[in-house]
């Protein structure tokens, strides 16, 4: 069976931050550009982001792009590449200026400039105490970077395909990525999108856990798609859990309550961040805060009668601030648990958030295979879902949605770059689509007595959040490892019971969830090997960080299961270089 063939000079899959900043970027230089989004941009899971985005623009006096620097290198427990987080960290005033000028209605300081809060770990240690570098739009800064993104992206007049999915890779003889097959959910007709360039900006894969702050699209897509075109992920043990997830719903509530002054209690009624961070507290970074609340929860110091989760208190705000600067964590704490956080604290637990590894690429958005750090022609990477390694082993809030921007930009200039020197797309391989229609006569022939997603989902889920969590040790890992793979085989006799064509919604969340399982076990994997602690990734049987082993990238393949490691880039683009040190707050 042959599959319809669509051209464009690039394509871009998500439609999120890093997709839109991208996508802007390549149709602005005349380039025929198509984004592939599961749901209108908008809708996008950049929306969810609340608290702010980073840029030293000097509120705080003395900060500046270096003291960035130096905070996103400590934060990342100094697993970040060095080069990458320079370039970010210098970009950042220039690409929160463009936002501004694309129309985002950033909150304002009385003397006209841009209004930021502080943010947990950036301290720039001159002042020895949170510096003010998060710019906001209230609490609903994603929601505004989408908005002013996408519409200047209609201007730009980029294509959408809205409600479409991608589904593989297309890559030629040599390696080189030369389109990816997807699906129109409407008509449920397959597709080859044969491009000059593919750009994945597919967000992260937070659905793994049983408790997330993730929004339901947030399978993993792009990770899925490269592990199974034969190219690694790297670092995928590092998971973020945000300190502050609202109790028994995993609804984020944003670090910028405690950047704009609330803490964190105890069922003691104790401030008890202080005992684990004297100088930050309820600011450090969010490693730090996240192992500090389990360990009062495991300790028997949680709150409410199951002693499970701490409060997170911000009436002594008065309702005018809140109204003001965090409007939306009061409607979701009305909402979802009934309590007006002006007249009582908020129930919270530490809840998966965030993914700081990925597919490996360069400061350029240049996909990248292997410790030689091949290129792989014609295939570029942004966002969540790539791993150019500024965030390390735990990323500083506010630093995700400038990753969107910086990188989004700066992969569609590298796409732009090697677009100049194709006359015209490389040709596809003759088995384009192949492997795609044969994934899917699989799941539309298998048999009624094969597994529901819904069971192998929950049970992936469970699994994750049971041993892969806040705290891991070696046995929980080990347990861990042999209920994923046997949850990985279960999977493989999926069976829907919908074999309709038009919005099959059985289908897609089927295609996902063989996306999230291939995450999930290079996580389990990955986590099992890595013996220190560092950053989100922290063993009990082995608590020290060991920058002599282990001050590496991992690098896991899924055809093998193998891992492999590659050295952090410890040079920086033009300031010296920042040594390990012991990281305090």
């Amino acid at each position: 069976m042959s599959l319809p063939i669509l051209k464009f000079d690039a394509v871009v899959v998500g439609g999120g931050g890093a997709g839109l900043r991208a996508a802007l970027q390549l149709s602005e230089a005349g380039l025929k550009t198509v984004v592939l989004s599961k749901v209108f941009p908008t809708r996008s899971h950049t929306a969810a982001a609340q608290g702010g985005i980073s840029a030293s623009f000097g509120n705080s006096e003395e900060d500046n792009w270096h003291w960035h620097m130096y905070d996103t290198v400590k934060g990342a427990d100094w697993l970040g590449d060095q080069d990458s987080i320079e370039f970010m960290c210098k970009q950042a005033t220039d690409a929160v200026s463009e936002l501004e000028h694309y129309g985002m209605p950033f909150d304002r300081l009385e003397n006209g400039k841009i209004y930021q809060r502080p943010f947990g770990g950036h301290m720039a240690d001159f002042g020895k105490k949170p510096v003010r570098r998060a710019c906001a739009v209230a609490d609903r800064t994603g929601h505004a970077m989408l908005h002013a993104l996408y519409q200047r992206n209609v201007k730009a007049q980029t294509h959408f395909f809205v409600e479409w999915m991608a589904l593989d890779l297309i890559r030629d003889a040599a390696g080189d990525v030369v389109g990816v097959t997807a699906l129109e959910m409407e008509t449920g007709q397959v597709y080859i999108i044969h491009a000059k360039a593919v750009l994945f900006a597919t967000g992260g894969a937070g659905r793994i856990y049983q408790a997330s702050t993730n929004a339901f699209i947030n399978t993993g897509d792009g990770l899925g798609m490269t592990l199974r075109a034969g190219l690694p992920v790297e670092d995928i043990e590092f998971w973020q859990f945000h300190p502050t997830g609202l109790y028994g719903a995993g609804v984020l509530i944003t670090e910028g309550v405690r950047g704009e002054g609330g803490y964190l209690l105890n069922g003691d009624g104790e401030r008890f961040m202080e005992r684990y961070a004297p100088t930050a507290k309820d600011l450090a970074s969010r490693d730090v805060v996240s192992r500090a609340m389990q360990i009062e929860i495991n300790e028997g110091r949680g709150c409410g009668a199951n002693k499970d989760h701490v409060l997170l208190k911000l009436d002594h705000l008065g309702a005018e601030v809140i109204d003001q600067r965090l409007p939306g964590i009061r409607e979701i704490s009305i909402q979802f648990l009934g309590i007006d956080p002006v007249k009582q604290p908020i129930p919270v637990v530490p809840t998966a958030h965030y993914m700081m590894g990925g597919i490996p690429t360069n400061y350029r958005g240049e996909v990248i295979c292997g410790a030689s750090e091949t290129i792989v022609k014609g295939f570029y990477a942004a966002g969540e879902c790539a791993c150019a390694s500024v965030h390390g082993a735990n990323r500083l809030g506010t630093n995700s949605l400038l990753d969107l921007v910086v990188f989004g930009k700066s992969a569609g200039n590298s796409v732009i770059e090697f677009v100049k020197t194709l006359a015209e797309a490389k040709p596809l391989p003759e088995n384009a689509g192949e492997f795609t229609l044969a994934r899917l006569a699989k799941l539309e022939t298998a048999a009624a007595s094969g597994v529901k997603v819904a069971e192998v989902r929950n049970a992936m889920q469970v699994c994750m959040q049971q041993h892969a969590s806040v705290f891991r040790t070696q046995d929980v890992l080990d347990d861990g490892v042999e209920k994923i793979l046997a949850i990985y085989n279960q999977a493989q006799n999926l069976y829907i019971n919908d074999k309709s064509k038009v919005f099959n919604t059985a289908r897609v969340e089927a295609l996902e969830f063989l996306n999230t399982l291939e995450v999930a076990v290079a996580t389990m994997l990955a986590a099992r090997e890595r013996t220190e602690s560092r950053g989100a990734h922290a063993r009990v049987d082995y608590p020290d960080r060991n920058d002599e082993k282990w001050m590496k990238h991992s690098l896991y393949y899924s055809a093998e299961r193998r891992l492999e490691y590659k050295d952090v880039h410890t040079k920086p683009l033009s300031v010296d270089y920042m040594p390990p040190a012991k990281r305090v707050y």
